[in-house]
C-alpha cells in the first residue's frame, strides 16, 4: 500500500526543504537567498554561463534567474555581458567581488552536506548522490509522456 511518508518524493522533498533552511538562515546576514547562493557558486565552478545554463543547473525559471543575476549585478558579485556576435544570449560571470563572497560561504555548504550525511559511509554518500543524479536524468521522461498524453 502506498504511504506518503514512506515515498520517494516526500522523503527528498522533506530533506530538501530542511536542508535549504538551515542553509537560508546562515546566508541571510549576506542578504542572498539558496538560488542566489547556487548561481554565485555554479560560477565559482564554471567561471561563465549563459543564463540559460545557469537555469537548467540551478533549478530555477529562467525569468526569475534573469532578476536574481539582476539583482546579483547590482551588489557587483557577478557581470553581465552579451557577446557580440550573438545579442540573443547573455553571459554571466563572478566578479572578483562574488568570487570572495562565494570562497567565504562555500565552507557552510560543505558542513551543512557533512551534517546531512552524518553516519553514512563515503560509499553510501557516492550511491545516494548516483541516485539522486539518475533519479534526476530519469523525470524528463515522465514530461515528455504528460505532454503527448495533454
Amino acid at each position: 500500500m502506498y504511504k506518503l511518508t514512506d515515498s520517494v518524493p516526500y522523503l527528498l522533498n522533506r530533506a530538501g526543504v530542511r536542508i535549504a533552511e538551515v542553509f537560508s538562515q546562515r546566508i541571510a546576514e549576506d542578504d542572498l537567498s539558496v538560488a542566489m547562493y547556487r548561481v554565485l557558486a555554479m560560477l565559482k565552478e564554471r567561471r561563465e554561463s549563459t543564463l540559460g545554463d545557469l537555469a537548467d543547473v540551478v533549478s530555477v525559471e529562467i525569468s526569475t534567474l534573469s532578476r536574481l543575476v539582476g539583482t546579483l549585478a547590482k551588489r557587483k558579485l557577478v557581470s553581465r555581458t552579451r557577446p557580440e556576435d550573438n545579442g540573443r544570449i547573455v553571459i554571466v560571470r563572478l566578479t572578483s567581488q562574488g568570487e570572495a563572497l562565494t570562497e567565504r560561504l562555500m565552507p557552510l555548504a560543505v558542513e551543512l552536506e557533512r551534517t546531512a550525511v552524518q553516519g553514512m559511509s563515503a560509499e553510501e554518500v557516492a550511491a545516494l548522490k548516483n541516485a539522486l543524479r539518475r533519479m534526476h536524468s530519469n523525470l524528463p521522461a515522465i514530461s515528455a509522456k504528460g505532454k503527448a498524453a495533454g
